[in-house]
């Protein structure tokens, strides 16, 4: 890494809460129900919260966890599993949780088309039955 690229963003940089909700586009009240879960840990400044480095690396994964639909709990695992064991422990433990996520996501997918294919026969013996109602208008 160049020195350019450490004199802009030394790990010792710290964020407000402002900062972060704003890169971020979250919402303070979302950085505090993460720091109630235990997956932010700010420091304080009298009574304002100062987010390090990692803190901002850690809300990252945690919005992008969300994004896709892990819960809080998937999530803690990920970040407490690079704590205690370090980031290819952290890496096997995504993967896991990761392909645990698309399996779900696939399956809620199929449930998705067999609903439309359900009510897309509903429409057409509907619309069979009453063809005054194929534009969608009362009779």
């Amino acid at each position: 890494m160049s020195t350019l690229l450490n004199l802009r963003r030394p790990p010792y940089r710290t964020y407000s809460i402002t900062q972060l909700c704003r890169e971020f586009g979250a919402t303070p009240r979302a950085l505090r129900f993460y720091e109630e879960q235990g997956l932010l840990s700010p420091a304080r400044r009298e009574t304002a919260r100062v987010y390090s480095y990692k803190d901002r690396a850690r809300l990252q994964l945690i919005l992008r966890g969300r994004r896709v639909g892990l819960s809080i709990a998937e999530i803690r695992d990920i970040l407490d599993t690079y704590d205690e064991e370090g980031a290819p422990a952290q890496d096997a433990e995504a993967l896991r949780i990761h392909r645990r996520r698309i399996e779900q996501l696939q399956a809620q997918r199929q449930h998705v088309d067999e609903a439309i294919a359900e009510l897309t026969g509903a429409c057409e013996a509907l619309q069979n039955r009453y063809p005054e109602l194929k534009d969608g208008g009362t009779a």
